[in-house]
């Protein structure tokens, strides 16, 4: 990727397009930001990007996003653990892909870099580590986000064995660090912490990456990775009581005390759903972020290391880190 042809990031607004934008400009290459007509564009502030109008659901849009790019990172699609999303879901995310690999072809793309998602991957039981030896199976994977995301992976590897299109495919786990305008769902979560909405916690575990980690692991996915290959870039597994100490301990106010049984939590977070919904408010736990959290979460980036060279940093570093940027902002929460 040493040379200066035009790079389109698709999602270029979210927390990984806009730290990959910003590890793209430092490395003097010449990016193309696709953005929704109607997305905020704070993330891109003072970014030496081109910025085009499209969306990927529209093909037109793509093929125009697309003219004289030599590499694409894709992106764009929709990350939520709220229910009832699944057609929108298959529209975008799933629909999304077709489109992007249909506007490679048409415009003469040489390489595609997709960012799907760990939960992507058939989950095997506890104990077992998650690599990339686990399959892409939508009957394998908790709720509709990731059934989207492995349908949407299996039709990017059906689109690659078709020939005329050379992809990699990379699957991130849970993305923490600065930079997080889009209050992602860890996001929100340290919000609602520094607020003091965030009253008790749920027992389980989750592995966590930094977004700056994943950026530059995406960026030589696209210099090294395999055609048809997909690499795992995972950081740490973290226990919910060590993030709950960790954001105390950076944050300044006590963790809560009070743990919900996992079980009261689910069938509460059944409920979560619809009052977040009422409230428009961000939700943090719901049926399927206590599944997540009880699910298997060991997983491996030891391929992605060996033949990328991917590296991931301490966790409590990108905690602080996020923290920290979230002040800086001013947008860190104060309790009364």
């Amino acid at each position: 990727m040493g040379g200066k042809g035009v790079i389109v990031v698709t999602g270029a607004t979210g927390h990984i397009g806009n730290v990959l934008l910003r590890e793209l400009i430092a490395r003097g290459q010449v990016v193309r930001a696709l953005v929704l007509p109607n997305d905020d564009l704070h993330p891109l502030t003072s970014l030496d990007v081109e910025i085009v109008y499209g969306d990927i659901t529209d093909l037109a849009s793509l093929k125009a996003a697309f003219v004289g790019a030599d590499l694409i990172f894709h992106l764009a699609g929709i990350v939520t653990i709220m229910p009832g999303m699944a057609r929108l879901l298959e529209r975008v995310n799933v629909g999304g892909v077709r489109n992007v690999a249909t506007a490679c072809r048409t415009t003469g793309v040489q390489r595609l870099v997709y960012t799907s998602s760990i939960h992507a991957v058939a989950e095997p039981p506890h104990g077992t580590v998650i690599d990339e030896s686990q399959p892409f199976d939508p009957g394998r994977v908790l709720g509709d986000y990731a059934r989207s995301k492995a349908r949407a992976t299996l039709l990017l590897l059906d689109e690659i064995r078709q020939g005329g299109l050379d992809a990699v495919i990379c699957c991130p786990t849970g993305i923490i660090g600065p930079w997080d305008y889009g209050i992602s769902n860890i996001g929100q979560l340290v919000l609602d912490f520094a607020s003091g909405h965030l009253k008790s916690y749920v027992s389980g575990a989750y592995d966590f990456v930094d977004v700056r980690d994943v950026a530059h692991g995406l960026i030589l996915a696209a210099e090294k990775g395999q055609t048809g290959h997909h690499y795992i870039f995972s950081g740490a597994q973290v226990q919910v009581p060590e993030l709950m100490e960790e954001l105390a301990r950076n944050i300044g106010y006590p963790a809560p005390t009070y743990r919900i049984p996992a079980a009261i939590a689910r069938a509460a977070g059944v409920l979560a759903s619809a009052y977040y919904r009422l409230l428009r408010r961000r939700p943090v736990f719901t049926a399927y972020s206590i599944d997540v959290l009880r699910s298997n979460s060991q997983v491996s980036s030891a391929q992605a290391r060996e033949e990328l060279g991917f590296m991931s940093r301490p966790w409590r570093e990108s905690i602080h880190d996020q923290v920290e940027w979230f002040r800086t902002e001013g947008m860190l929460p104060t309790r009364r």
